[in-house]
């Protein structure tokens, strides 16, 4: 497996191997690893719709066990699997419910290193196409020898062009970025 040693060192990356170990191991007994990503990635979209969830689990004067049932709770309403609803019990036993995010985002890394596969991130300045999505996956496949997943967003303030983020590699082709550099060559 190619992942980073500085995400397993993390306490999120190791919070995030122990869950991918457990879903990897229990294949066989009705858990995965696809089913455990799924899930994980309904909890963050829960967290990023409730303002009022993502506190709750980063507020230190709350209980463990009623973190722990609110996160019980929530991951039955989410229809989360048993692995990882009893994985949220563990993190809201061990005061580590506000690190969820962070080992929501080191699974991923580990679960994408496992299969093989590069996570890339491309912002815009207005919405791609699924044609133009599509070309710049094959460019960065070809680019990167390996099978990426991309997720874009919109960002307006970068005017025009693309910013893409491939690992710890970041290619700037920005509008912004470019108005920028010829301001600072013209002041010098």
């Amino acid at each position: 497996m190619d992942v980073s040693a500085g995400i397993k060192a993390s306490l999120a990356g190791r919070y995030a191997s122990a869950l991918f170990d457990l879903a990897s191991e229990a294949g066989a007994k009705g858990g995965n690893v696809t089913a455990v990503e799924s899930d994980l990635d309904t909890l963050a979209q829960a967290l990023d719709v409730s303002p009022e969830l993502s506190a709750l689990t980063r507020n230190p004067e709350v209980s463990r066990e009623t973190l722990g049932r609110v996160l019980a709770a929530v991951g039955t309403q989410l229809g989360l699997t048993e692995l990882t609803r009893n994985f949220l019990g563990v993190l809201a036993q061990n005061r580590r419910a506000g690190d969820l995010p962070a080992v929501i985002r080191a699974f991923h890394a580990i679960a994408a290193a496992q299969r093989g596969e590069v996570s890339a991130e491309v912002a815009s300045a207005h919405p791609l196409t699924d044609a133009q999505l599509s070309a710049l996956e094959q460019k960065l496949r070809a680019r990167e020898g390996r099978t990426v997943k991309l997720k874009s967003r919109v960002d307006p303030d970068l005017l025009g062009g693309l910013v893409v983020t491939v690992g710890s590699k970041r290619i700037d082709g920005s509008i912004r970025t470019r108005l920028n550099s010829l301001a600072q060559a013209m002041k010098g």
